[in-house]
Order: structure tokens, then C-alpha cells, then sequence
């Protein structure tokens, strides 16, 4: 019998992250792992009078193959049915649902490096219609056991904090969200139409601007789960050094121990405790990816433990991160690149973050 929870998920993606209605177009995007919720989104995007179009593979063991064994060219290939769909389709859900995590890791870097470049044609697609309306995006993830081993729990206790992060156990997770979006509004307007930002804490010391940029309230449209309020910071205006205190995957390998210096927005130095050379490979994949794409605070304090799954731990409540890379054009961010590499730092001890000198955040909350 399917979990009841996974009916309670889908409703939470058809109705409060993908906005469905009658006659759009949705790319449904998982593998076989994610069965239970493919079912019930298919049949309640259905019933809503849209059209669902499932793309159903292995992600780990395509992509594996396809790098060990692809040409040059090939490696350059941009998937054109994926393209049209991205360029097209009204919505696209797409469901993390691995069964190996560390699939990717032994793939050569320059290899993964080329490959992500053709990619990122998809993703600036996804970015332009998504910030302008007109691509209704979400991603999620469903419990695999390879998930919950990477957070070291078992696969019963990781059901249950991905279900209860996306709040698919309560009674109305829809009203729950628009709650959530309602009180982080608050946080929005106090730092909207601001200039200077510093962060100060032992793991960072940094100043920014977010001069005539927009902050969004992030509350289950693009993400599921959710809680973060964001923008993109000023392109050459990031002064100072950051060290992560969660490892930043990025492409299956884990980059323990980050550390960045920035002048005038640009990494000028960047050290790591664990696979340091794939750092200072990502970071010379273009001309944007040593800077910044975006600043964000996470919310969500039912996350409250690092998983390995950036969709979580991004939004983990109490902490900043940051991407190297693309930015959201509907942040008025300007950054562009094949990469977007989010990093998480903590902030619950010791640390403040000051907008224009007044305190906005200290030790994990907000100060108003």
C-alpha cells in the first residue's frame, strides 16, 4: 500500500510547487526508485486536465556510461528532446531518486567539466522561463536507501525526515507553505532595498552589496523542501574569505574543508581540507565561475543535521550559503556560467550579519 504521505507530497508538488492547471505540458523527471510518487503525480496531474510526460531512467548508470565512453563531440551534445522540453513545456518536476550517490565520483573531471558546459544551455533555459513565468520548475527528492545511508540514518527514520522537512504530514502542508512564505516575508522586507552586507562569525568574515538586487521568499515554488530567502549579490562587490563548514558536493565529490578568499568579488584563492585539486578545477570552468551567482539564508529548522543532499542542507536552519557560478536573472543577479555550486556555512554561534550596519541576523535567527 502506497504511504499516504506520498499522496499528501504530490498534491504539495501539483498544486503548490508546479501550479498545475488544465492543459500544461510537465516533464516528470526521476527513475525507477521514485515509482510510488510518479504514479500518484501522474494520476493528479491527470486529474487536473494536463498532460504528463515522464522521462524514467537511471540517471547514475546513463550518466556513468555516457562520460566513460562518449567522444568529444558527444560530450558537447545538448539532449535536444530534453531542450525542446525545457523550451516548450509549461512545467518540468524533476524527483532526485538515486540508488548510488558515489556513481560519479571516479568520472575524470575535465570529462565532467565539458559535459556540465554543454548542459548549462538546459539550465540558462530553465532560469530565463522560470524567472520570467513562463516555466513552471520544481525539484524534490524521494528516500532511496542510498540517501539515507549518505545521511546516515536508516531508511524508515529518512522517510521520515524528508516527509516531515516537506511537511507532507500535516493536515494542509499547502496552507502550512503559504505560512511559511507569509513569515519569511518579513525577513525579505527588512533586507529588500539595502546596500551593504557583512557577515562576521569564526568561519567568516566578508562584505557584500545587494544594491537595486531582489530578494525572493523561497517557500516550496522551485524547491520541495524548502525555507531560504535569496539574491544575487552584486558581481564584484564580495570582499573577504568564507570557510564552509559543510562539505559542497558538487557532481558526486565531496569538497571537505572549503575555504575562499574574494576581491572585488573574484575567488582569488581557494583551499580545501579534502579534494582541493576538483575545487580549483570547477572554479576555472568559465569566467563566472569564480564568482559569486548567489547569497541565501536557510530556514527550515526541521533540517536540522547535514544529509549529503544540497536540496536539504542548503535550506538547514541557522546557516548562510552561497553559489560559485549562474545566478537568477529574477535577482537581478548578472552572473552567468555552466556551474552552480551551492556551499553551506553555519551560523548559529558567534555570528551576526549586519545590513548597513544594523543587525539583521545573530547566531541563527533573525534579529527583529
Amino acid at each position: 500500500m502506497t504511504d499516504p504521505r506520498v499522496k499528501k507530497f504530490a498534491e504539495i508538488l501539483v498544486n503548490h510547487s508546479a501550479r498545475i492547471v488544465k492543459g500544461d505540458r510537465v516533464l516528470l523527471e526521476a527513475t525507477e526508485a521514485a515509482r510510488p510518487l510518479i504514479n500518484e503525480l501522474y494520476k493528479q496531474i491527470l486529474e487536473k486536465g494536463a498532460f504528463p510526460v515522464p522521462a524514467i531512467w537511471d540517471f547514475a548508470s546513463h550518466d556513468t556510461t555516457y562520460l566513460k565512453y562518449a567522444n568529444d563531440e558527444q560530450l558537447d551534445f545538448v539532449p535536444p528532446l530534453h531542450k525542446m522540453a525545457y523550451e516548450q513545456f509549461e512545467s518540468r518536476i524533476r524527483i532526485h531518486s538515486s540508488n548510488n550517490t558515489r556513481a560519479l565520483s571516479g568520472v575524470d573531471t575535465d570529462r565532467l567539466q565539458r559535459r556540465g558546459k554543454a548542459l548549462g544551455e538546459i539550465t540558462a533555459t530553465q532560469m530565463k522561463r522560470g524567472g520570467a513565468g513562463q516555466f513552471k520548475w520544481v525539484t524534490t527528492l524521494y528516500p532511496t536507501q542510498a540517501y539515507a545511508q549518505d545521511a546516515a540514518m536508516s531508511l524508515e527514520d529518512y522517510e521520515d525526515f524528508v516527509f516531515r522537512a516537506c511537511h507532507a504530514n500535516e493536515d494542509d502542508p499547502i496552507a502550512f507553505w503559504n505560512s511559511v512564505r507569509d513569515k519569511q516575508q518579513a525577513a525579505v522586507d527588512n533586507i529588500q532595498g539595502h546596500d551593504q552586507v557583512i557577515l562576521r562569525g569564526p568561519n567568516v568574515d566578508l562584505t557584500l552589496s545587494i544594491k537595486d538586487r531582489t530578494f525572493l521568499n523561497s517557500a516550496g515554488i522551485f524547491n520541495m523542501p524548502d525555507g531560504e530567502i535569496y539574491t544575487g549579490p552584486v558581481e564584484k562587490s564580495v570582499n573577504g574569505w568564507v570557510k564552509f563548514t559543510y562539505p559542497a558536493i558538487y557532481g558526486g565529490v565531496a569538497v571537505e574543508g572549503a575555504e575562499l578568499t574574494f576581491s572585488n568579488g573574484k575567488v582569488t584563492s581557494a583551499k580545501a581540507d579534502k579534494n582541493q585539486d576538483y575545487l580549483l578545477k570547477m572554479l576555472e570552468t568559465d569566467a563566472g565561475s569564480r564568482y559569486l551567482g548567489e547569497f541565501a539564508i536557510g530556514t527550515n529548522f526541521e533540517i536540522d543535521k547535514f544529509t549529503g543532499q544540497i536540496l536539504f542542507d542548503e535550506k538547514i536552519g541557522g546557516s548562510f550559503h552561497m553559489a560559485l557560478g549562474a545566478s537568477y536573472p529574477e535577482t537581478g543577479g548578472l552572473n552567468k556560467s555552466a556551474i552552480h555550486w551551492d556551499m553551506i556555512c553555519d551560523m548559529r554561534e558567534d555570528s551576526e550579519i549586519l545590513v548597513d550596519g544594523e543587525l539583521y541576523y545573530k547566531n541563527g535567527k533573525f534579529a527583529f
